[in-house]
């Protein structure tokens, strides 16, 4: 099966040696390029219709059923809408600014897929420092935000921008802390390294990936609360509350600009999938020793589609929060929790030197507790500072 586990990598290099030597990493950097973008490309107007579809579902009611067999050309459909809609701007916008804005968001989210390793030998760039470029680049999205919101010259926008800078920032800070003990553990910024650190497997075949830790386990679920607050997801979709703010920033584009905002919303979400894939499932290595035959593409793909379904589940399960329902849960809860989390993976390092045959259960028990304890009294102090339940008092 190596073979089938390198295909395209075989199929890049068979192509990239077509071209002169001077060019050759040229056309090499293109291709890759191309891969990916036609990849998540697809992913996008794919998600779009099994969202729907899993959502009419969930919800008891009708997807998309009309365009083509069973609806499946509703991607397609929503497409030719975009590109033929009118662009209608704003006459007091600030016409360069809004142009600019949906493109400031789309093409840096582009660039955070070129450090993930989608398989064995499958990552465009090689960074010591992949984990760092990831974040930096992402947080070009705040900019690209308050530019919608500023050069719309519209208070329902500039409000929707305050309000997605806001919740971006704050949940920007449990995002990266709870990647900060993968990093500890595995002693390396560079993703493939940290890939590698858990592609071993233990006596009875299981891999050592981080979610089968009491630190992993609490770093993924922080991360991906994260991740959906930080891809204005519900319950987390505050700057586009369209019963309260129209649609936010987003409120005074139209046509292909709209449709270029939802693709950098989405890449975002797919970028975030693919770095929790790669930081707590153990990238592409398979759950079992004895199924390590599959591609490793495929091992990443499954993940990858598995966090998708749940991030459309919640979408269809939870309500939306208030604002300061949302920012109160960032500071008060998961920014202490990952704080909190970073002492557990080093008490799970330390007490790695335990010999006993008792010691891995108990090792396992006492991270454990180290992370209940302060989770229960969190959560109770939260409740305990949410407001009162409002009366309303009505004419007789």
């Amino acid at each position: 099966m190596s073979g089938l586990d390198q295909i395209f990598v075989g199929i890049g290099h068979g192509l990239a040696g077509w071209a002169p030597a001077s060019v050759r990493p040229l056309v090499a950097a293109v291709l890759e390029i191309a891969g990916i973008m036609a990849v998540f490309g697809s992913c996008f107007a794919l998600t779009t219709i099994v969202e729907r579809k899993v959502l009419g579902r969930m919800q008891n009611r009708y997807g998309p059923n009309r365009v083509g067999p069973c609806g499946l050309l509703q991607p397609l459909a929503d497409g030719i809408k975009m590109l033929t809609k009118e662009d209608i701007v704003p006459f007091s916008a600030d016409k360069t600014v809004h142009f600019l804005a949906p493109l400031a968001l789309t093409v840096p989210v582009w660039l955070a897929f070129a450090v993930l390793p989608f398989g064995r030998n499958m990552s465009a760039i090689e960074l010591n420092s992949g984990i760092l470029f990831f974040f930096a680049i992402g947080s070009a999205s705040e900019l690209a935000v308050f530019m919608a919101g500023w050069s719309s010259q519209n208070k329902y926008s500039l409000v929707g921008a305050m309000r997605a800078i806001a919740q971006m920032i704050s949940y920007e800070v449990p995002l990266v802390l709870s990647t900060v003990p993968v990093l500890m553990l595995a002693g390396s910024l560079s993703l493939n390294d940290i890939v590698a650190a858990q592609g071993t497997y233990t006596f009875g075949g299981l891999a050592r990936w981080n979610v089968f830790t009491p630190w992993g386990l609490a770093g993924l679920l922080l991360f991906l609360i994260a991740a959906t607050a930080e891809s204005n997801r519900s319950p987390f979709d505050l700057p586009e509350g369209e019963s309260e703010i129209i649609a936010g920033f987003l409120t005074e584009y139209s046509g292909f600009k709209y449709a270029l905002f939802f693709l950098g919303e989405y890449l975002g979400l797919f970028a975030l999938t693919g770095l929790a894939v790669t930081l707590f499932l153990g990238g592409w290595h398979a759950p079992f020793q004895w199924l390590e035959w599959a591609p490793s593409w495929l091992w990443f793909g499954i993940k990858f589609g598995a966090l998708i379904f749940l991030f459309i589940w919640v979408r269809a399960t939870l309500p939306r929060l208030r604002l300061d329902q949302l920012l109160n849960f960032s500071w008060r809860f998961l920014t202490p929790l990952s704080l909190i989390n970073l002492l557990v993976a080093a008490a799970w390092y330390w007490t790695g030197a335990w010999k006993s045959a008792a010691a891995p259960p108990v090792r396992w028990l006492l991270c454990a507790a180290l992370i209940a304890l302060p989770y229960h009294w969190l959560g109770q102090a939260l409740r305990g500072a949410s407001p009162p339940p409002r009366k309303y008092n009505y004419a007789e």
